[in-house]
């Protein structure tokens, strides 16, 4: 594995399925990122706004309970500290809407989970191997 600048990464997601995935995913990679999550979006609030330290990522579910993914991207994007954190999408949506929509307000990806295991963690593998390479602004 390259070695590459440790991520704090936050993963906001509802179902405990996907969340226990993206932990496998990054444990099967053998990359030594910092990993938090919160089950929506005001879970995910309080924790940017009382936590000293940001997360340099975030992946980002769309269909949650209490805020949905384009509700949540608006509020950090409106944020003067939390809008530089590069914002993710991870979901199951296919919707032209949707896709439209987040890229409108700001979200640096949008990456559809796929259904088989090994295609998800090659996903995964790319675009922490990504973020691992480029210049984040930590605020």
């Amino acid at each position: 594995m390259l070695k590459n600048s440790k991520l704090k990464i936050l993963l906001i997601e509802d179902d405990q399925i996907e969340v226990l995935k993206m932990k496998r995913a990054i444990l099967k990679l053998e990359m030594n990122h910092q990993f938090m999550e919160a089950e929506n979006g005001e879970i995910a609030l309080k924790l940017l706004r009382e936590k000293g330290e940001l997360p340099d990522i975030i992946f980002l579910d769309l269909n949650m309970p209490k805020i949905n993914g384009i509700e949540f991207l608006k509020i950090l994007k409106s944020d003067d500290v939390l809008r530089y954190i590069p914002t993710i999408i991870l979901t199951t949506s296919r919707n032209r809407k949707d896709v439209l929509d987040c890229y409108r307000v700001g979200v640096a990806g949008y990456i559809l989970k796929p259904l088989k295991y090994d295609s998800y963690v090659e996903k995964i593998k790319r675009t922490l191997l990504y973020w691992s390479e480029n210049e984040i602004i930590r605020a």
